[in-house]
């Protein structure tokens, strides 16, 4: 058959190469394809009979699509194949975990969708997969316990999510990229062939991370040889010898000279330093406050990077009254994983801090050590004081917690009156900021629908995981104890330290904590129960529904607390049997779901609200049908509210 106009036929079949891909409806035969190279002895049970999402190893499927792949300990071998591999582009998470699988790691670039990578204990070879380094969304490596080989691409400088980077007993050679992502949280590159000197920006890490690389040098390791030429003596240079030594002797006399002056006038101005400082001190000035000042105003979370709270602390160093404290003071890590951040108590005491918000618990600090670290440090200044062994078994298991949507402890330090605990720092601010705007910015767009959804399931996840830990609450529920982490998930900060709250102090946070609290919790003294973080989780919502604080908005135009506004507009609604304002009916059917799970939490009879594992499902139930029924199209907003105006969707605060 002969073609009359080529630019024509190459033109539609450019356009079929483009939307084919697009319209892949299952990963099947892709899996299929997978299978038949990596699975000879057939241990995996994959059959087109078999509906997809309950194949094994397929742990998360959307619509015969799988999203999370964990393939672990069967034994499997052969190679990889590339392209059934890059197939399956909805990947979140793969692994092929402690199997024998052998040859190069193949391109991934098809793969642009992959957050977590597990390829460790199998027998890959050849060079770091480059592709890699391509994938934006890519937070966990684990090359681990391979035998690959070759230098370490400084492309993975790039990859600005970056978690956890495991390539351990490997082979690879070169230098180490100098790795800055302040997301970088676990790094292990030990046993391998690395040479030269250990990047600045990774001396933050253990030694251990390093360990078993004989030609590597810096950081805590031994040092690095030097790089200057040697001496060598020959018949030339002997004649000088005599001069050479008589130069020598008078360089180091003087020395010693001008050493011993400069020594005196340090010893001088110390003494004048200590005398000032003693002439100066104030009682009430010692503690961290002379760091940041009171850090009056906004309370934050826990580990926020201000957002509504007090930002212009000055910055200086941590200092407190240590008196009495010695032989009691040491920074003591949580999690096993901490220990491998490799910042001390000493570190932590000469890094400049800078205020970041005072709440009902004490003062909240950014503190950045010299190596360049950012942690933040809540110190418990006002709460009630338990015996250190208490404090300590508390403590120990808030810091056990591990879970996506809380804020990790890391660290804490008790001695004698003090109570320092260390979290993560999350530059990304609060929930709080995010639905109410910043001072800097007071305006706020309202959410997309699906915002809303995604921000509900976030923070009803990690309150479960809590409530699953036994006699743990979160106690403090509230915007600003939710922050954005660095996929702008959502992270709870603050819980479990209601119990140190010291019940004869008086309120700091005056409104702002009470509207949160359920009502027969609003007496501190009273015992936090987890229907009361029910409670509070059903205030956050509607605040994030309707974009109004439940402790001012509320009060100065209404008079009442959300609960009771939104029940009377609710009521409003069904007497005079008007339309939502909003002139988008999907959008409030949409959202009506979340509205009904956030009153029901709001029952004022505890027993009658449902608990986290329910009020879960049904946020999850919500947002599968809302996914169903997604339109590209759709620009609703994503407050309920007769008083907030339908606004096109700010497409940044798409979640």
């Amino acid at each position: 058959m002969e073609i009359k106009n080529p630019f024509l036929f190459f033109f539609i079949f450019s356009i079929f190469s483009i939307i084919f891909p697009l319209i892949k409806s299952s990963d099947v035969e892709a899996l299929l394809a997978l299978k038949a190279t990596i699975d000879p002895s057939n241990f995996l049970d994959w059959k087109k009979e078999i509906d997809l999402c309950n194949w094994q190893g397929v742990k998360q499927c959307k619509k015969t699509r799988v999203t999370k792949l964990v393939v672990e300990n069967l034994n499997l071998n052969g190679s990889l194949d590339q392209i059934a591999l890059n197939q399956l582009d909805q990947l979140r998470v793969l692994s092929f975990k402690n199997n024998s699988i052998s040859g190069q790691i193949p391109n991934l670039t098809g793969l642009f969708n992959l957050k977590s990578l597990f390829l460790n204990k199998n027998n890959f070879s050849g060079k770091f997969p480059v592709s890699v380094t391509g994938l934006h969304r890519i937070k966990v490596i684990n090359l681990a316990g391979n035998k690959l080989s070759g230098e370490i691409p400084v492309t993975l400088t790039k990859l600005s999510r970056l978690y956890m980077l495991y390539i351990e007993n490997n082979e690879f050679t070169g230098e180490l990229p100098s790795l800055n992502q302040p997301s970088l949280k676990f790094l292990n590159v030990s046993n391998n062939r690395f040479s030269g000197e250990i990047p600045v920006t990774l001396t933050r890490f253990n030694e251990s991370c390093f360990a078993g690389n004989v030609n590597l040098c810096g950081g805590k390791l031994h040092l690095c040889p030097s790089t200057s030429p040697s001496y060598s003596v020959s018949p030339e240079n002997v004649s000088h010898h005599d001069k050479r030594r008589k130069k020598l002797i008078i360089v180091i006399v003087v020395s010693v000279v001008v050493g011993v002056l400069l020594l005196g006038v340090l010893v001088a101005v110390c003494i004048a330093c200590v005398r000032r400082r003693r002439r100066s001190k104030d009682g009430k000035s010692k503690g961290v406050e002379a760091v940041g000042g009171s850090g009056g105003g906004g309370e934050e979370g826990t580990s926020g990077g201000g957002n509504g709270g007090n930002n212009g602390g000055k910055e200086g160093a941590f200092t407190w009254d240590q008196q009495g404290s010695e032989g009691l003071g040491t920074l003591v890590f949580c999690g096993p994983g901490d220990q491998q951040m490799n910042y001390s108590l000493e570190d932590l005491l000469k890094a400049s801090a800078e205020t970041l918000g005072r709440g009902i618990m004490g003062s909240t600090y950014k503190a950045v050590m010299e190596s360049g670290y950012i942690v933040t440090v809540k110190r418990l200044r006002d709460s009630r004081f338990p015996s250190l062994e208490e404090f300590r078994r508390h403590v120990e298991i808030i810091g056990r917690l591990r879970h996506p949507n809380l804020v990790p402890l890391r660290a804490y330090f008790q001695a004698k009156e003090e109570r320092l605990l260390v979290y993560d720092y999350f530059p990304n601010g609060s929930l709080f900021s995010l639905i109410h705007g910043t001072r800097a910015n007071s305006g706020s767009k309202p959410l997309h629908w699906t915002s809303c959804l995604k921000i509900a399931e976030d923070v009803a996840t990690g309150l479960l995981h809590i409530h699953q830990n036994p006699g743990l609450t979160h106690g403090n529920l509230k915007s600003s104890n939710v922050l954005l982490g660095s996929d702008f998930e959502s992270c709870l900060t603050d819980y479990g330290l209601m119990p140190f709250r010291n019940p004869d102090s008086p309120e700091e946070s005056g409104a702002s904590s009470l509207f949160y609290k359920a009502p027969e919790c609003r007496d501190i003294r009273r015992p936090l129960t987890h229907q009361a973080d029910v409670y509070s989780f059903g205030v956050l919502l509607l605040e994030l529904l309707t974009g109004k604080t439940p402790f001012q908005d509320l009060v100065q135009e209404h008079g009442s607390d959300i609960p009771r506004w939104v029940r009377s507009v609710r009521e409003e609604e069904t007497e005079s049997g008007d339309e939502p304002a909003s002139s988008n009916e999907a959008s409030e059917e949409k959202l009506g779901a979340l509205l009904n799970a956030a009153m029901a939490c709001v029952s004022l009879v505890p027993e009658n609200r449902p608990t986290m594992k329910d009020v879960l499902r049904m946020i999850r139930d919500a947002r599968a049908e809302a996914q169903g029924s997604s339109n590209s199209s759709d620009h609703s907003p994503g407050r309920w509210s007769d008083t907030v105006q339908s606004l096109p969707r700010d497409e940044h605060l798409s979640i």
